[in-house]
């Protein structure tokens, strides 16, 4: 499977390159970025494992996690998409593309996660069959509640993943025109 590259007026959305690490693991040792990822950095190992798993996700779903380029740079900046993580969470998000995105903590603010989010969406929207995606935050994350808000999502269950509160959202496919194929 080819992974679909996407362009935004400032980024650029593609599978990740081996040279991604580096930029990855700097950014995993940010507590800005990690602090509602499980609250701890992650090494090199493990930065590396979770590149395979946003790859491995587009060869076994057919959807998954883009690596997010500054156009104007050709800088990593973070990553976008979609997972199926076989979460051990009630309740079951299992068969519902799960929607994601992180991004450096240097471009938190100009919004790309936006950008970003609202290409992979509208791909989505195009590409997937299930008409629900969802998506799990952190409720001391404000920042993403309020952009999931503002890409539709709403609030069904609070829950606990692994000892954590999380926040479960979803968003359904906007009505597609009569006729439509794709």
């Amino acid at each position: 499977m080819e992974i679909p590259v996407i362009e935004t007026a400032r980024l650029r959305l593609r599978g990740h390159y081996p040279t991604d690490l580096a930029a990855s693991v700097v950014m995993w040792q940010e507590p800005a970025f990690y602090q509602y990822l499980g609250g701890q950095p992650l090494s090199e190992e493990e930065v590396w494992t979770k590149m395979l798993r946003h790859l491995g996700v587009w060869y076994l779903c057919g959807y998954g996690f883009w690596a997010v380029e500054e156009e104007a740079t050709g800088h990593y900046i973070g990553v976008v998409g979609f997972g199926d993580w076989q979460r051990a969470i009630e309740p079951t998000l299992k068969g519902w593309p799960e929607v994601g995105w992180v991004f450096a903590p240097h471009t938190h603010g100009q919004g790309y996660a936006m950008e970003a989010t609202q290409a992979a969406l509208a791909w989505a929207d195009s590409h997937l069959n299930q008409s629900r995606t969802v998506c799990l935050i952190h409720p001391d994350n404000r920042p993403s509640l309020r952009l999931a808000a503002k890409l539709g999502y709403q609030e069904f269950k609070r829950t606990l993943y692994k000892g954590q509160p999380g926040v479960l959202l979803e968003r359904f496919r906007p009505a597609r025109p009569v006729g439509f194929q794709s």
